[in-house]
């Protein structure tokens, strides 16, 4: 039996991520941290659907919903929104800042059976929720299944004409 050794693969920036990490780690050791800039700002987002709607929501906390903005033109749905740093505490005093801060933009496509004129949006408690509505047409009915005997479709009237006349005037 051969055993064959495979070399590993070797990854671009292994070594620059390597290092980041053991760079932050002292970092973290000594208790300082390396002055960094803010972060852009992507808000996590749910989305889903059920008979009647669809659902777009959004963790947008400490957003003030002035700071926010819905636009929904040729299926397609826009929120933006801006998160500030609040600058009543000076940057210097801080000893972390791990929240993220700056305007984000997100998009979404929207099915053609959306009504784009049925459009709701609700902000509580730091969650955008922003319901679109179906159209009728789109809209799932429901099928009642009866139970027995299934009843006898009726005859079509031009149906019972052909069956009574004779067999012979069928045939001409």
């Amino acid at each position: 039996m051969t055993i064959t050794r495979f070399a590993p693969v070797r990854r671009p920036f292994g070594e620059a991520t390597l290092l980041q990490h053991r760079l932050n780690s002292i970092f973290d050791e000594l208790g300082l941290q390396p002055e960094t800039a803010p972060s852009s700002f992507v808000p996590a987002v749910d989305v889903y659907e059920d008979a009647q709607k669809v659902v777009v929501k959004l963790e947008v906390p400490g957003i003030r919903q002035e700071d926010l903005s819905i636009r929904l033109e040729n299926q397609i749905l826009t929120v933006k929104g801006e998160r500030k740093f609040e600058e009543e505490a000076r940057k210097a005093n801080f000893h972390r800042i791990e929240r993220s801060y700056g305007s984000f933009t997100r998009t979404f496509t929207v099915p053609q059976t959306v009504d784009t004129e049925s459009v709701k949006a609700n902000y509580d408690a730091g969650v955008l929720t922003i319901a679109l509505a179906k159209k009728a047409e789109a809209t799932p009915k429901q099928v009642v299944i009866e139970t027995g005997p299934p009843a006898e479709a009726p005859i079509p009237a031009a149906t019972h004409a052909v069956e009574a006349q004779p067999a012979e005037a069928a045939t001409r």
